[in-house]
């Protein structure tokens, strides 16, 4: 053998592990020593024979667990869990149960139990000592999964899980209530301690339980089975398949707010049921679910792929993908195909309705910010590593395209509307990432200097500042619909999250650290404070539009707050507006009209729609509730809006200096830090509020 060589040898027992030192031999020598020589010199050397370890059943993983389930640490000691969970879904899936039980003690032992066939106890022909029990549990790649004889799908591929997690539990019991007989056997680190015992007849049983406790000298101290990540890993496999009940229990000590004592999980509608508690009181670009389930080879087959897919306008997604009921959190070729499957078929309908931006769209357009629940099942898949965390095999990725292309086609075809909306929406957000990708450091016509824009930004298409416009929404659901009603080449659109800083009472490092203001800022390019530079600003308009009601003028308010403190030139200079959306929406018949506030409600039911029957009255909740063209008929559209410019009176003119300090006063009043100001103002004017909106 060459120098420096390692060698292995693995047997039907176990594995046989050599270790090699380079040869001893002079590297000045020609090579012509005998084969007794060398042995002579490998023996002096301290490296013989006698060095060759042989380990034996189990012994290789509790040496070597991180091969077998990643690690030591916390996560890889919830694969053991997942081990055995995954062997009573796979009993489940093949039709054989429909009741799993998974139960946490307080001592950390974990219990699961299903209603399957049970594993066999007979003794098994190629070692007629033992039970089939026990060589599943004793011996590494021993179990009914390698064929489709058994299961047509399984999570198991390589018959070491259960045994794996034999081999790390300090303690482990399997009882198998089988042809209505009830046996069982005990196992402490991979070794039984008992032999298989018939514990007498059954009537009402049948399945396998396997009751275990990891041991403590593999895993590091304070790294025990977590109630939480039990607990969704339990209701994640009963939603990825629909025919099972899965009832959770956990010691009382155990119980969190997060965790209940005990569950039952079983969710007629799969993943659509899941997605749809996800996604539940958010605004989705379609309102439709794109949802279903397919055989990969006709009506009779093993395999089916099952899928529920939405857009949630705030761009907040994720993807969670499962073969078999096994996680795949690192994807692979299901998710590859899945993806070509939602390009291929919305660029094909673009094509066919003749919009030849569709052309742009990948498929990071469509997928990043999409919900995405993707559940695959399939003979033999084949897994990177024995954790299992990403599927490696390209006849998934063909056949989970062609099953999801034909039916996205029909889903697309059967609603024009919902699909139009799909399209531009994705064809908005191409666009912000070609302009990201050609240039973050944009140089406007009138700026001196490039600014690096916010990745939320949805900027206007026109490079000369004279009639463009920066729209400030309140949160991305009201973005999503500013967005699609907005003229994209004058007008931008710029979410933020909620209520912004009060800068007039907050620090100077608080400002610098606010992510929302920074993103502000870069939008503007122009600089706040002493570093404004009227020349830099990237709008000609900068436009406030918050809801119709206390808390968006509240928002407003902080908004001008932060203006009024930080660019006051942008003010003075009468580049900041507030939009006027309406409150209420009055139609009758084919004749509709908006109020802005109740004092126009009445007027128009008293001259518009005075004796004219019943008037159907609807109260906006926000912008987000608005559909985009009726957001863009009365609120963004030029010629139909209401625009308030915010006027600051300038101190330098003698007519208007006392009119600014009355204006600094108001502001430190209503917004600077002295809390007792404000409760005076409240006293002071609490007099002159007649309406109250709560």
């Amino acid at each position: 053998m060459p120098a420096g060589i390692a060698t292995g040898v693995s047997g039907r027992d176990g594995f046989i592990v050599a270790r090699t030192k380079r040869n001893t031999v002079d590297d000045a020598s020609d090579g012509s020593g005998t084969d007794s020589d060398l042995f002579a010199e490998a023996t002096q050397s301290g490296y013989s024979a006698r060095d060759i370890e042989v380990l034996e059943g189990l012994e290789p993983v509790r040496r070597r667990p991180g091969m077998y389930i990643g690690g030591t640490d916390e996560r890889a000691l919830h694969h053991l869990a997942a081990e055995v969970l995954d062997n009573a879904m796979d009993e489940a899936v093949a039709g054989h149960a429909d009741r799993i039980e998974m139960a946490l003690a307080a001592d950390g032992t974990l219990t699961v139990s299903d209603n399957g066939r049970g594993i066999p106890v007979d003794p098994h022909p190629k070692f007629r000592n033992k039970s089939a029990l026990e060589v599943i549990l004793t011996t590494l790649h021993s179990g009914g999964k390698f064929s489709d004889k058994v299961y047509q799908t399984s999570g198991g591929l390589h018959g070491v899980g259960v045994s794996v997690v034999n081999a790390l539990s300090e303690h482990l019991r399997v009882e198998v209530a089988r042809d209505r007989k009830l046996w069982a056997q005990d196992y402490a680190r991979g070794a039984p301690v008992t032999k298989l015992q018939s514990l007498g007849a059954v009537n009402n049983r049948r399945g396998t339980t396997v009751i275990f406790r990891p041991d403590p000298g593999i895993f590091p101290d304070g790294a025990v089975f977590k109630p939480a990540r039990l607990y969704a890993m339990a209701r994640s496999k009963a939603y990825l398949y629909r025919g099972v009940q899965i009832r959770w229990s956990c010691a009382p000590e155990l119980v969190t707010d997060d965790v209940p004592e005990s569950e039952n999980f079983h969710f007629p509608d799969g993943i659509l049921d899941f997605l749809r508690g996800v996604v539940a009181g958010r605004h989705l670009v379609a309102a439709e679910i794109f949802t279903g389930t397919s055989n990969l080879n006709g009506k009779d087959s093993a395999g089916r792929v099952e899928w529920a897919i939405c857009w949630p306008l705030d761009g907040d997604g994720f993807t969670r993908s499962y073969c078999n009921t096994v996680p795949t959190p690192e994807g692979g070729s299901h998710e590859a195909g899945l993806r070509a499957a939602l390009t291929k078929s919305l660029k094909a309908y673009g094509e066919l309705t003749g919009n030849r931006k569709s052309k742009e769209i990948t498929a990071d357009d469509i997928v990043d910010g999409a919900a995405i629940m993707l559940s695959l099942f399939i003979p033999e898949p084949q897994f990177q590593g024995q954790t299992k965390e990403k599927l490696a095999m390209a006849e998934a990725a063909r056949v989970v395209e062609s099953q999801l292309k034909d039916h996205f086609d029909h889903f697309l075809s059967a609603d024009r509307a919902t699909a139009d909306t799909l399209l531009e929406f994705m064809i908005e957000r191409a666009e912000e990432r070609l302009r990201r990708r050609q240039s973050r450091e944009l140089q406007r016509k009138t700026a001196t200097r490039k600014a690096r824009l916010p990745g939320k930004l949805a900027d206007c298409s026109r490079s000369d500042r004279a009639g463009t416009e920066l729209f400030i929404v309140e949160g991305d659901s009201a973005g999503g619909s500013a967005k699609q009603a907005r003229n994209r080449e004058t007008q931008a659109i710029l979410p933020l999250r909620g209520k912004i800083l009060n800068v007039a009472s907050a620090s100077a490092d608080k400002l610098r650290g606010n992510q929302e203001l920074r993103d502000l800022n870069q939008a503007l390019g122009c600089g706040t404070g002493k570093d404004y530079k009227p020349e830099n600003l990237r709008y000609e308009r900068i436009v406030i539009m918050t809801d119709a009601d206390v808390d968006g003028a509240h928002i407003a308010s902080l908004l001008m707050t932060y203006f009024y403190q930080e660019m006051p030139r942008l003010v003075g200079d009468g580049h900041l507006y507030l939009a006027v959306p309406p409150l209420y929406r009055l139609s009758q018949g084919g004749e509709t009209h908006y109020a802005i506030d109740d004092a126009e409600r009445e007027r128009l039911m008293a001259e518009v729609f005075k004796n004219r029957g019943k008037v159907e009255v609807s109260r906006f909740k926000g912008l987000g509730e608005m559909p985009p063209a009726q957001l863009k008929a009365t609120t963004m559209d030029p010629r139909h809006r209401v625009l308030l410019r915010v006027f600051l009176p300038d101190a330098t003119v003698p007519d208007e200096a006392s009119d600014a300090k009355a204006t600094a006063r108001l502001v430190e009043q209503l917004m600077g830090r002295k809390a007792e100001l404000r409760y005076k103002f409240i006293q002071d004017n609490a007099r002159f509020v007649s309406d109250i909106d709560v």
